[in-house]
């Protein structure tokens, strides 16, 4: 945060209103006169007074939540917790942020032990998932008045140190940043996820039309216009969801590098079953697909029917010079399923996509 001396210089250079002169003063008897009446007095616009007023008020100050979601992390929530308190209470924000863990329903002492660092804990009576986790997060976020949201882990993988990058990408102009693993350096990763998250974040870009490299990282920051206007749907995740949502709605998306730590106690609790997570995950993107990219989706499907009944009619013109087959007719029922399905696909995916526009 600025010191007092640098705050009242910057004040004081954007006063616009002259000091009074001998002809503004006004006698102790005198009638006090109006902001508009004084305006015109000394030559001003009153709608420009206004604004000179307004621009002397100081801002109003941002207030970020740094939100993490726990389930069984009674080992390293407290180190986490106190890691962030530790960084955030030497950033401007340092009276104007708290640290929130969304307990999803521990059987361990992740919200005792995570509200004796320092954090506030709200606990949910079962184990939701990460999806419905996420969602508790927002609207607690929402309702305590949060006007930035820092999305973290609680196994430590993701550094503390790293939030003012985030915070700064912010207060640049973006509205989501995420902390790209990719960009920066992993410690560890097995090489099955890491292929996942990279088809992943491929098919984010094409969906979105905004360069993706790490469309699965859990360290993310964003506004709470971001929070208030994209309701998910996702039973399973977030990840890919707020990306593709935000993208639509046209929001400003940065990504910059992290580090990524190997995890010091095993897998991750949140995501129990990484190959069920990574089949849900993939229907979750060609439900997106279908949703925000009609045409690609039904017109890639179309296509690919169109195409196997051209080659089935091509097979059926060389049947007749090269005979292989002696009764083409099954074939040929193949064929028109094949051109008939594939032709309305194609129609399909443009209606569709005059009923997104509309």
């Amino acid at each position: 945060m600025q010191d007092d001396d640098s705050i009242k210089s910057s004040y004081s250079k954007r006063r616009t209103i002259s000091p009074l002169t001998s002809s503004d003063k006004i006698s102790l008897d005198s009638k006090p006169q109006s902001l508009e009446d004084t305006a015109i007095d000394r030559g001003e616009n009153y709608q420009e007074a206004i604004v000179s007023l307004d621009e002397k008020k100081p801002a109003k100050e941002k207030k970020v939540i740094i939100t993490i979601p726990a389930y069984n992390e009674s080992k390293t929530i407290e180190k986490v917790v106190s890691n962030i308190l530790k960084v955030m209470n030497n950033t401007q924000y340092k009276d104007s942020f708290s640290v929130i863990v969304v307990d999803d329903g521990s059987t361990d002492q992740t919200a005792e032990t995570a509200r004796n660092a320092g954090a506030q804990v709200f606990s949910h009576p079962r184990n939701y998932g990460l999806a419905a986790t996420f969602r508790t997060e927002m609207d607690l976020c929402l309702k305590l008045g949060a006007d930035i949201i820092v999305h973290a882990d609680a196994d430590g993988q993701y550094q503390a140190e790293e939030i003012p990058l985030l915070l700064e990408e912010l207060d640049n102009g973006n509205d989501l940043v995420l902390g790209s693993r990719f960009m920066g350096k992993i410690e560890y990763m097995p090489w099955l996820k890491k292929f996942g998250n990279k088809a992943f974040s491929r098919v984010l870009t094409r969906i979105t039309g905004v360069k993706i490299t790490d469309g699965q990282t859990g360290f993310r920051a964003f506004t709470r216009e971001v929070a208030e206007s994209i309701q998910l749907t996702s039973t399973h995740t977030y990840t890919q969801e707020q990306i593709i949502r935000a993208a639509k709605k046209k929001f400003h998306i940065k990504e910059v590098p992290i580090y990524f730590a190997k995890r010091e106690d095993g897998n991750s609790r949140l995501m129990r079953n990484p190959f069920g997570y990574a089949i849900r995950a993939w229907i979750n993107i060609i439900r997106f697909y279908r949703d925000y990219s009609p045409i690609r989706f039904f017109g890639g499907l179309g296509m690919v029917l169109f195409v196997c009944g051209l080659l089935t009619g091509g097979f059926l013109i060389s049947n007749i010079f090269y005979p292989l087959v002696q009764d083409p007719s099954s074939i040929i029922v193949l064929m028109i399923a094949f051109l008939f399905f594939g032709f309305h696909t194609i129609v399909l995916g443009f209606v569709a996509d005059m009923m997104k526009k509309n």
